[in-house]
């Protein structure tokens, strides 16, 4: 059986609008300092080749998108072992701070209310000038 239709269809952008209106997003030097002091858990989306082209922020966890839920549910069978309370705090990062706002929210939905995402994603880290692992490296 299928959903019914949307009578207003919303494209993507309205969307994003949207649900960022549920939650304050966060910027690079705010995400940095906040990981650095233990406050919050960054979690790096970006899929493999974005990685191995641009390099990875250390200290984040890896989760590609489509194992995101499970592995931070905390009570799910499969999640991460930082994955320990819904009062954690999680910054998604993505590439460019798109795909992130929509698997915030997602988080949102599993109790995670503390769930955010990186304004700009990994570019806009990686353009403060923030650390950043290079592949090889």
């Amino acid at each position: 059986m299928s959903a019914a239709p949307h009578p207003h269809p919303v494209g993507i952008d309205a969307l994003l609008e949207r649900v960022r209106t549920g939650y304050r997003r966060i910027e690079a030097r705010e995400a940095y300092d906040t990981a650095r002091t233990g406050e919050a858990l960054l979690v790096d989306i970006r899929y493999a080749a974005l990685r191995e082209r641009d390099g990875l922020i250390p200290g984040a966890v890896v989760v590609e998108r489509n194992e995101l839920e499970w592995r931070l549910d905390p009570q799910g069978s499969h999640r991460l072992p930082e994955a320990t309370s819904h009062d954690l705090r999680i910054v998604v990062i993505c590439n460019e701070g798109y795909a992130s706002s929509l698997a915030a929210v997602s988080l949102h939905q599993l109790g995670l209310h503390r769930a955010t995402d990186l304004v700009g994603g990994f570019q806009s880290w990686r353009s403060t000038g923030l650390p950043v692992t290079l592949p090889g490296a």
